[in-house]
Parts: C-alpha cells; structure tokens; sequence
C-alpha cells in the first residue's frame, strides 16, 4: 500500500491540508499549514483543537498502517492540549503495540517553533 497516496486520497484529511510526509516502520511524520479557516481565534492564526486532533489522528494512523499495510479505523484517541497552536503544525507518531487486533500509537504534535502543542494516544483496529 502507498501510505502517502492514502492518505493524500482521504476527502477529510485533505480539506484541512494534512500532509504525511514520512511513514515506515511503525513511525510517521506529517504537517498542516495553518491558514484562518483552521484557527478558533479571529485576531490571531490559532489553531482549533478539532485541526490538532484531525492531524494527530492522521498521523498516528499512517504509523500503523507502515506496520499493517492496510487501513486502520480509529477506535478512540485521547489527547491532551498543552500549548496554543500558533503557526504550521507538524506531528510525529510511534507505534507502541501492533497486536492482531488492535494497535496503539503515541503522537507529538509540534507548532512551528518547535513548541510541543499536544500530545495524544491512539487505539485503533489492526483485524
């Protein structure tokens, strides 16, 4: 499976402009070029905490989608909001468990000074 093209390919993921850059083994990289449409604040670039899950939940799913090579539904994620995100995003993830039936990820979302924004846990269905 072409894990970029698939998730190039996803009508939700692309309206936000959420971009895998990176996925193998069990890792993925991504990015969201933050715009005003995206932000929660109408006299500054902040970015809605639906734009920072929608990215880390992409994300997280390209790094087990590396390990399964096929799609991955989203069974919960949790995540916590540790700083505003002003300005680009970008995200990491690490599968911690790739079991028969189900798969766990941790993610790091990142704004562009290199501020970490969030972190989240995602579970999602591997069988």
């Amino acid at each position: 499976m072409d894990i970029e093209s698939f998730f190039e390919e996803m009508p939700f993921a692309d309206l936000l402009g959420v971009e895998v850059t990176e996925a193998a083994d069990g890792h993925a990289e991504g990015r969201l070029e933050m715009r005003e449409e995206l932000s929660w604040n109408a006299d500054r670039l902040m970015a809605h905490g639906g734009v920072t899950f929608t990215l880390a939940d992409t994300v997280g799913g390209a790094a087990l989608v590396s390990e399964v090579d096929q799609p991955v539904p989203t069974i919960d994620m949790r995540i916590d909001y540790l700083s505003a995100g002003t300005g680009d995003l970008y995200a990491e993830a690490d599968v911690v468990r790739c079991g028969g039936d189900v798969g766990v990820v941790d993610v790091e979302v990142y704004s562009e000074d290199d501020t970490l924004i969030a972190d989240a846990r995602g579970v999602y269905k591997t069988g």
